[in-house]
């Protein structure tokens, strides 16, 4: 089958891999219909590019028609149409049971510390092979997938994968009270779609970018925005001027560990990225620098007593936190990969009936073959030919 590899920094092929097979009982076999680009793939794609061996496929945003099932997979069967969660669950560990799924006790990485496995995501998350590809295996298929209705495209449900999830999650974490408001740091897709989520719910959503088009997206439909290059020194004084002195209620930070405006922590992870392997990965796991503006950002400009949800990913070790300004201002404070199976029945039930209010339809900003991978990548990193959100069809 065609798949989308790694294989070395900023570089990405389109490469015939063996097809996958049943491994175990709980198995299953997908053939991908639609699946996406992440901005947390643009992770690998370059700063994490160490925890990477070359042919590693990629993806964790698929969608497709159930291929093949293993003996132990409950009630999926052949035909199905699913959308497959960008984590692997077992749906009965102590850790399912709390519906903290990306904590998975059955498909923990242990030798690396870390949460659950996911799909195309490093030996970090376990090295299982992604989903930006013709075909994918499903481990523990019995839980991870979502059944969808056949019939609307997959642009209506793809995005349970992952964004609207992740976005969902963000929202609730937030806290926004009735009636309040939340700023959006990064108006890549989960910022994008946070920001709809939170406005669809009657909250005054503040949305931060530096990034025209992305701009542009959220004002069209209504939603404040303030360009990060008018205010780059002064972002937490323009969102108290708008908010009575005192910041909004809540911040979500969707921009996560490649924020615009720390040198200092790019400079490290630049130099970290053309290391050897053996070095350059405890460098980047355990003595890592994020870049911290986006963050830092949230603390400075939530209201005292709020809320700051962190849903761009972090992965340094060594952040230094201003934990005395976070005290002083009795911040809340809110993280983690999403749990897309708790919120899956609740964003079904809401957001993606035939109304579709948070344009779900319209929400990528290219379709592209399989074939285009790299081109995909390219501009999506660049931020060019204004890429937003990249859906690609094998």
């Amino acid at each position: 089958m065609k798949a989308v590899t790694w294989q070395g920094k900023r570089d990405v092929q389109v490469i015939d891999v063996p097809d996958p097979v049943i491994q175990e009982p709980t198995d299953a076999i997908i053939k991908i219909t639609s699946t996406n680009i992440c901005g947390s793939d643009l992770h690998l794609y370059e700063t994490l590019g160490t925890f990477m061996d070359a042919g590693d496929v990629l993806g964790h945003e698929p969608m497709g028609i159930v291929e093949e099932v293993g003996a132990e997979t409950g009630d999926l069967k052949v035909g199905d149409r699913v959308v497959i969660p960008f984590q692997i669950s077992c749906g009965h560990c102590y850790m399912c049971d709390q519906t903290l799924y990306t904590q998975c006790e059955t498909t923990q990485v242990r030798d690396q510390g870390m949460g659950a496995s996911l799909f195309g995501f490093s030996k970090l998350y376990g090295q299982v092979p992604g989903g930006q590809a013709e075909y994918l295996r499903v481990p523990q298929a019995q839980f991870t997938h979502i059944k969808v209705p056949a019939g609307p495209g997959d642009e209506r449900y793809v995005y349970l994968s992952d964004v609207l999830p992740t976005a969902w999650q963000s929202v609730r974490y937030a806290d926004v009270p009735d009636g309040g408001s939340v700023t959006v740091l990064g108006l890549g897709p989960i910022g994008d779609m946070a920001a709809r989520i939170a406005q669809h719910e009657g909250r005054r959503v503040i949305a931060v970018d530096l990034v025209p088009e992305r701009l542009a997206r959220a004002k069209d439909r209504g939603i404040e925005t303030i360009d990060l290059r008018e205010h780059e020194k002064d972002l937490g004084d323009a969102i108290r001027d708008l908010t009575d002195g005192r910041g909004t209620d809540s911040v979500i930070d969707a921009v996560g560990m490649e924020a615009h405006g720390s040198p200092v922590a790019k400079g490290i992870l630049k130099a970290a990225s053309v290391l050897p392997d053996a070095l350059a990965a405890p460098v980047t796991k355990a003595a890592g620098v994020d870049q911290l503006a986006a963050v830092n950002s949230a603390i400075d400009i939530v209201r005292r007593g709020g809320t700051v949800s962190i849903i761009g990913v972090y992965a340094g070790a060594a952040d230094p936190f201003p934990l005395n300004i976070m005290f002083d201002k009795q911040i809340q404070l809110r993280m983690g990969q999403a749990n897309v199976k708790k919120w899956a029945p609740e964003i079904l039930d809401k957001v993606l009936g035939d109304d579709d209010p948070l344009d779900v339809e319209s929400f990528a900003t290219h379709r592209l073959p399989l074939a285009d991978a790299a081109h995909a990548y390219d501009i999506f990193q660049k931020k060019t030919d204004g890429a937003i959100k990249v859906v690609l069809q094998p």
